[in-house]
């Protein structure tokens, strides 16, 4: 008599393709203390995801890094320059303003 049994194998590849469908979180602490005084707190949390699945769920901070990311550099130059002009027009009208007031204290003094 033959015994059958249905078994159903999984390949590394289905594994990996179910895991990055639906992703997974690994989370844990690790607290290090001494005589019940807490010294460290480390906490990990894992992430394993396809990139679609990481945009779906919120996580794209990988495109806003510029060391990720040339399009989030390139943005990030911009905003520095932008900053920057904004900040020497400032500094211009602020010289103004003291370069006149200094002109008027002159004035007074005579």
């Amino acid at each position: 008599m033959a015994v059958e049994h249905s078994m159903q194998s999984s390949t590394i590849v289905d594994v990996l393709e179910k895991i990055l469908d639906k992703g997974v979180v690994i989370a844990g602490d690790i607290t290090v203390g001494i005589a019940d005084v807490e010294l460290l707190t480390i906490k990990i949390r894992l992430i394993v995801a396809s990139v679609d699945k990481a945009k779906e769920i919120g996580m794209d901070w990988w495109e806003q890094d510029p060391y990720l990311s040339s399009k989030a550099a390139n943005n990030s130059t911009k905003n520095l320059e932008k900053e920057n002009e904004m900040l020497r027009e400032r500094v211009e009208s602020l010289e103004n303003k003291l370069g006149t007031n200094r002109l008027n204290n002159t004035e007074f003094n005579y």
